[in-house]
């Protein structure tokens, strides 16, 4: 499955590195990570490699196949009310 996840802040070349298999784009003041992570336990790793590096977790967003990004069904709940 393909991740973006979103950090606080512009992450230099060695904090980058620290996620080989994602790759970084800048997005204003912040960084977003994204790419293909085998599976729940690879994503968990990633996360908790943002929090030992002291990271700031803004966003976590799963992708589809075709890549857009499926709305959560609590979304569709609200929508509804």
């Amino acid at each position: 499955m393909r991740y973006q996840i979103r950090v606080r802040g512009r992450l230099g070349r060695t904090m980058r590195a620290a996620f080989p298999a994602l790759d970084a784009q800048v997005h204003g003041e912040d960084t977003v990570l994204a790419g293909v992570l085998a599976d729940q336990a690879a994503l968990y790793g990633a996360l908790a490699q943002l929090e030992a590096l002291g990271l700031e977790l803004l966003e976590v967003r799963r992708e589809s196949p075709g890549g857009v990004t499926p709305p959560h069904p609590a979304a569709n709940d609200a929508e509804a009310s």
